[in-house]
């Protein structure tokens, strides 16, 4: 285990301290990234507006796959420094049919998350009134879970290489790389999470079983941080076994945490068990607050929609509400998400949720909603 001191100075949870008048990137890159960040952004202005309790301004940044056929690359030179001075960054989606997807993957998201330290990703996945999960036998309250994914190292650090082009015996590896303080910070800030939640419950996701090195490393910083949260009930399921326990007890879980790639492949299932992609979040945090945050819904660039004005919305938007509860604003966060079920309970929902709504009408909707709350 780190002594405190080494923890506090590497990745301690540090609150927010809310300015009430906010910068923000606007990064809306790829495929339906341009349409559903404008979405959110309305609405975010419309939330301003209707509360008067905090300002906010967004500056767009053209970063993505159009930029790279420009100039060569997917962000500038001097990305990192350029995104420290804002408050938070607001993401749309990267990829393209015609670049291959690790060029423009690396190029861009993870050119962001692993130098700033985004080491925790959080993606909330629920059922919204109005809507269904995709599960039968499942009440919508089932499904109320936070999954915490490490997302800085492990499977997705970049180490690895190719030898031997073209020949019978090219070889290619790829490195996943653990280490004890990118495991015990990932640990203490679910611990924290379920610690935070009313049920206090949580699930460390793992492959020790057939993973010798990483995971029972793993493993074994899951059960050292676990005797600081006696208050916490937490238990350990096998990656593969956590996807049946998903599907048939949905209601035993509440935060989930695991690795880049297993919590990568686990919240795109959450996200359909609970009823689309598209309504799925998911904020990128450096809980030191040295860098900042960067949200965005965890659907892709759906590059077969782009363009019709069908996307939708509510994942982007509700990704925008977590932003304003991280820069803390937490009044605003609930008012934003109250209005999204509203809407959703109204029957105002796009293809995906069985609607017939597109994306300007749902954002329209929930500006109509803001402004009524605002006169209650």
């Amino acid at each position: 285990m780190l002594t405190l001191d080494q923890l506090n100075s590497s990745s301690a949870q540090v609150a927010a301290k809310p300015s009430h008048a906010y910068k923000i990137a606007s990064i809306p890159a790829d495929g339906i990234g341009p349409e559903v960040v404008s979405a959110a952004i309305e609405v975010v202005q419309k939330l301003a507006e209707t509360m008067k309790t905090f300002t906010i301004d967004f500056e767009h940044i053209p970063w993505g796959t159009a930029y790279y056929k420009k100039t060569g690359k997917y962000v500038d030179d001097d990305a990192l420094t350029r995104l420290k001075t804002y408050d938070a960054a607001l993401f749309g989606s990267v990829g393209a049919p015609d670049v291959p997807d690790h060029i423009s993957l690396w190029g861009l998201l993870l050119a962001i998350r692993g130098p700033l330290q985004l080491y925790a990703n959080v993606r909330p996945v629920r059922v919204f009134p109005g809507t269904s999960a995709r599960l039968r036998d499942c009440a919508a309250s089932d499904i109320d879970w936070v999954l915490v994914r490490e997302n800085s190292e492990g499977e997705y650090s970049g180490h690895g290489g190719r030898s031997h082009r073209g020949q019978l015996w090219e070889v290619a590896t790829e490195v996943a790389i653990f280490t004890r303080v990118g495991i015990e910070r990932i640990m203490r800030f679910a611990f924290e999470t379920a610690r935070s939640r009313p049920r206090k419950l949580l699930t460390v996701v793992t492959k020790s079983n057939s993973l010798r090195n990483g995971m029972v490393l793993w493993d074994e910083v899951a059960l050292a941080v676990s005797q600081d949260y006696p208050d916490v009930k937490w238990d350990k399921m096998l990656v593969d076994a956590m996807t049946v326990r998903m599907v048939n007890q949905p209601k035993s879980l509440d935060v989930i945490v695991g690795t880049n790639l297993h919590m990568d492949i686990l919240s795109d299932l959450a996200a359909a068990l609970a009823g689309s992609l598209g309504v799925a979040p998911s904020s990128n945090l450096d809980p030191t607050r040295k860098n900042p945050s960067l949200f965005e819904p965890v659907h892709g660039s759906a590059f077969d929609i782009t363009g019709k004005g069908v996307a939708n919305p509510v994942a982007t938007i509700w990704s925008a509400a977590e932003m304003m509860g991280w820069l803390g604003e937490p009044e605003a966060r609930v008012r934003l998400l109250k209005a999204v079920e509203n809407v959703c309970a109204a029957g105002v929902l796009t293809a995906d949720l069985g609607g017939k709504a597109n994306t300007k009408e749902v954002t329209q909707a929930i500006c109509a909603e803001l402004e009524k709350l605002a006169s209650e």
